[in-house]
């Protein structure tokens, strides 16, 4: 079967809260007219973005691939280019990005190539089937779009796993009138490895996917998905995979699903880290970018301070922290100005005893061990919710023209994970839209009745944390917590709202938000 016929993607909600909220159908029960990915209004809007008329073509292979992982841990899995995290593709704002994809992945495997974090045209948003139907294996596609707004984003694939193989790879928009000083850059991609050393993505989730009903009292676990043990440690007996006893309070308790082997820092397991080399006194952006599938990282470089100056692309008034706490899909870039020495870049699997490191080397010293844990991880720890959007991408005071409760529903009993209680059947991928008008101010409460904590990820646009928070993409959402965006209506097409948990995703907590034509 084809990973796409697996993806159980695009769920919809339908809720309506609030002035000027809509139903889905009217009242004779028709289903509303939508704006397609290949309307007029589409290319349109992608002709008022500004370009500089210059074009960056790039190929993408995706394909088997056997990755050294360092320190003689090799993995069969996946990737684009024979290596993870994929070649950076790096561009200036206004430039078009035309990158042709080849489907070289085993067993007929369908694929697509999502640009996660970028407001582009809807017909290239790469969602099966959404957007546009999977590239089926031995094709390709051509992906074409204007990339107008600077930031740190990535790319990976939206058909069933993929996301938690070696598919993704940095997407670098850069600013042509940079206003930030700095001396150099390093690019830090953060990711949670299992496929090819205990098991494929496919295999982790069809046992989540049978859940833990009827398990509690055999492997000790509350129902909530948390475990009565401590440490984070794989489940015994027939459970290969999943994560027993996983708790973090800065995520509001159960920490995550699955049982890693490994947690890598640009591809490197700890025992044979990335470097980077420099020279004290550097002025350093490190662009963090969480593409791990089911993993939070608490991110410090030991002996530093670290500036937060952008969280998913967009400025934030700067923060100086000690550590950040990183949910997938999220992105933070950070300003370091580098002591002498050797010193351990960490990025702990939050609530997981586990983690990932790299090295920053600016003079002589031995290599810290793999297992070291620096005081930062412990001092102030920042995430989203405390950051302040700067003042040039402030959204503007306007009414509040339409609001939607999502309420993310379901649990580890079932692996029911959804959104307003549905989990989307395939064969229906426009069913019970939320729906928005062009040129609407929209509020969406994401309202979280589950045990566990979600990474909310939406496609197409960049939502504001409440009504001075940071300008976002992807933002944790807490157990038992309320978390309201604002975003204007500025993109039409159908876009995806999703748990960024990899699983969580595949098993229903999606939403398709369409544009009313």
């Amino acid at each position: 079967m084809n990973s796409i016929n697996r993806r159980s993607a695009l769920l919809a909600g339908l809720a309506a809260a609030g002035a000027g909220a809509l139903a889905a159908c009217g009242g004779s029960g028709s289903a509303p007219t939508l704006v397609s990915p290949d309307s007029k209004v589409v290319a349109t809007t992608e002709r008022k973005r500004k370009g500089t008329g210059k074009v960056r073509d790039v190929t993408l292979t995706a394909a088997p691939a056997t990755l050294d992982l360092g320190a003689k841990v090799t993995a069969k899995s996946w990737a684009y280019g024979g290596r993870t995290p994929g070649k950076e593709i790096r561009l200036s704002a206004g430039e078009t990005l035309a990158a042709e994809l080849s489907n070289q992945l085993p067993d007929r495997t369908t694929t697509s190539v999502h640009w996660h974090g970028i407001a582009l045209r809807a017909d290239m948003d790469g969602v099966p089937p959404a957007t546009q139907d999977a590239v089926r294996a031995g094709r390709t596609f051509t992906y074409r779009f204007l990339a107008d707004t600077p930031g740190t984003y990535f790319f990976h694939p939206h058909v069933g796993v993929q996301l938690d193989r070696g598919l993704h790879a940095p997407l670098i928009v850069e600013d042509p009138r940079e206003p930030l000083s700095y001396d150099d850059e390093w690019v830090v991609v953060l990711d949670d490895w299992i496929d090819g050393v205990t098991g494929t993505p496919d295999q982790v989730l069809a046992e989540l996917s049978h859940g833990m009903g009827g398990m509690g009292e055999m492997n000790g676990m509350d129902m909530s998905g948390g475990a009565t043990g401590k440490g984070g440690e794989a489940a015994s007996g027939s459970m290969r995979f999943m994560l027993m006893g996983a708790r973090s309070s800065l995520l509001g308790g159960d920490a995550g699903d699955v049982a890693y082997p490994y947690h890598l820092v640009n591809g490197r397991v700890p025992a044979d880290p990335d470097v980077y080399s420099g020279k004290p006194g550097t002025r350093v952006r490190l662009r963090f970018i969480n593409a791990g599938g089911d993993t939070a990282y608490r991110v410090a470089l030991g002996g530093h301070k670290l500036t937060i100056t952008h969280t998913d692309g967009f400025p934030v008034a700067h923060q100086r922290v000690d550590a950040l706490l990183v949910g997938m899909g999220e992105r933070y870039d950070v300003l370091v100005t580098l002591a002498d020495g050797v010193f351990p870049l960490v990025a702990r699997a939050e609530g997981k005893n586990a983690g990932g490191m790299a090295l920053v080397r600016t003079g002589s010293g031995a290599a810290p061990k793999p297992t070291v844990r620096p005081k930062e991880l412990d001092g102030m720890i920042m995430s989203s919710t405390g950051l302040k959007a700067a003042d040039d991408v402030r959204l503007d005071t306007k009414k509040t023209d339409r609001v939607h409760r999502i309420e993310l529903t379901g649990g580890m009993a079932k692996y029911d994970w959804g959104i307003n209680g549905r989990r989307y059947d395939m064969k229906r991928p426009t069913a019970h839209p939320l729906l928005v008008e062009q040129g609407e101010r929209v509020r969406l409460d994401f309202v979280n009745k589950t045990d566990m904590w979600h990474p909310m990820h939406l496609h197409g646009h960049t939502y504001q944390l409440g009504t001075g928070g940071p300008r976002k993409d992807t933002t944790i959402v807490l157990p038992g917590r309320t978390v309201s965006v604002y975003f204007d209506a500025d993109n039409p097409g159908q876009w995806m709202l999703h748990c960024h948990n990899a699983y969580h995703g595949e098993a229903g907590m999606m939403a398709l938000l369409a544009y009313r034509a």
